[in-house]
């Protein structure tokens, strides 16, 4: 045909959502799926609650529900959501500065394809999918990133930052993602605040994705960008995914932050809103829950109670992994997930676990040739016990290890399945064909 795909499609997968056809091909085959793998609190049997579905079905009944929103989103629904920024007292944030999109995916593509070709936006590493891969399909290159460090609570390495946007002059953005995914850290203001002061030397714009920015706990303290932005130019990305949670009504939005201050940034922001008129609008029933849910006075005690069980189940994974031979964990403080790091030089490509089915273990056999150690051990593991977890490769870092989610309602049952990942992380290093 008289066409190429771009250079930055080229080896792409979304491995989170890539592991499904598999475990499904061994679901087929017998094999009991634990999914692990995406956070999901609904799949992982979260219950929506009376009240929720009381104010959606009230929605419901109301003929705007129906409607086309404004491109920018539910006029109310703008003006709540700066307020509730405003009364910090920290920025000030209008309606006109808040953006809506389907879900947080539409608005990360919309953002990186509003870039130049030869400008690059550095994120951590690793990153979640989703900004790794509108990063590459937007500059047809491998991004520029700075390393969580694991050998120290996974806090990003600021020297580092600050010598590539220093020595790259093709970086025009950073991306933070706090608390992070897929590591769980939570960035103190500190942190924060040396981010912001990078950017405004540099003359850089930050992108902060902060879809679990009220999913925070064991003590650990945060705040949203807007409180540390001051004049530098920023984008904070928000949604209702994972605090509600609804990912299914794929409801986010963006907040802009001193577009006034920098013409360039404000062409930019110009950008990403006429291709959103281009699709006309988003989601209008999400947008106009969002008001009403977050004000119900049940709110707020619902969500600390979820809270409360994503920090039982921290600590509990914690503890019991914490100890394994051959791994590195660190206690995850934010968000729904943790990350397990293999040490160094302890996976190869001859180790395995034992399979008892003939069918099973050939086809594990087949699909775990020739790629990275910590795929071959996630695929091992799921043909073994029906555990899917994420191989740490997937999101962009050279470190091998897994992500696994916090999610699970049944504390028993997430108990076992932690201890059986533990066993199976030592059965499998210490095999050798």
């Amino acid at each position: 045909m008289r066409f190429e795909i771009s250079r930055g499609g080229n080896g792409l997968t979304y491995e989170i959502r890539n592991l499904v056809p598999i475990a499904e091909k061994l679901e087929a085959l017998g094999v009991k799926i634990i999914w692990e793998n995406i956070g999901d609190p609904v799949q992982k049997g979260e219950t929506i609650p009376e009240w929720m579905s009381q104010v959606l079905m009230d929605i419901v009944r109301e003929n705007r529900s129906y409607a086309y929103s404004p491109t920018k989103g539910m006029d109310a629904t703008r003006a709540f959501l700066a307020e509730r920024v405003n009364a910090r007292g920290r920025a000030h944030l209008s309606p006109e500065d808040i953006i809506f999109f389907n879900g947080l995916g539409d608005a990360i593509a919309r953002t990186y394809s509003s870039i130049q070709v030869d400008a690059r936006v550095i994120m951590p590493e690793p990153t979640y999918s989703t900004h790794l891969m509108a990063e590459v399909l937007h500059a047809s290159f491998p991004p520029n990133t700075y390393r969580m460090n694991p050998y120290n609570s996974w806090q990003p390495d600021l020297r580092e930052l600050e010598h590539k946007v220093k020595s790259h002059r093709a970086i025009v953005g950073i991306l933070i993602i706090n608390p992070d995914n897929p590591t769980g850290y939570v960035y103190p203001p500190e942190t924060l605040e040396t981010v912001v002061r990078i950017a405004r030397e540099n003359d850089l714009f930050i992108i902060a994705d902060e879809t679990y920015i009220n999913i925070v706990y064991n003590g650990q303290k945060t705040v949203p960008i807007s409180d540390v932005i001051g004049d530098v130019p920023a984008i904070s990305l928000k949604g209702i995914s994972k605090e509600f949670p609804w990912p299914g009504a794929r409801c986010g939005w963006m907040e802009v932050y001193n577009a006034d201050k920098d013409p360039t940034f404000a062409r930019f922001i110009n950008t990403i809103l006429q291709q959103k008129m281009s699709e006309v609008c988003s989601t209008t029933l999400p947008q106009m829950a969002i008001p009403r849910i977050m004000s119900h006075p049940e709110y707020l005690g619902y969500l600390q109670d979820r809270i409360r069980h994503y920090e039982k189940l921290s600590n509990i994974a914690y503890e019991l992994l914490k100890d394994v031979p051959f791994v590195i964990v660190n206690r995850t403080d934010g968000a729904f997930y943790m990350t397990v790091l293999f040490n160094e030089s302890v996976l190869n490509d001859r180790q395995f676990l034992n399979i008892e089915s003939p069918e099973i273990k050939s086809y594990v056999e087949g699909i775990a040739k020739d790629i990275e150690h910590d795929k071959r051990f996630v695929y091992y593991l799921l043909a073994a016990t029906g555990i899917c977890v994420v191989p740490l490769t997937s999101f962009f870092s050279p470190l091998l290890g897994f992500r696994m989610t916090l999610l699970n309602k049944d504390i028993e049952e997430f108990e076992c399945v932690v201890r059986t990942i533990g066993q199976k992380i030592s059965e499998y290093i210490q095999s050798s064909k």
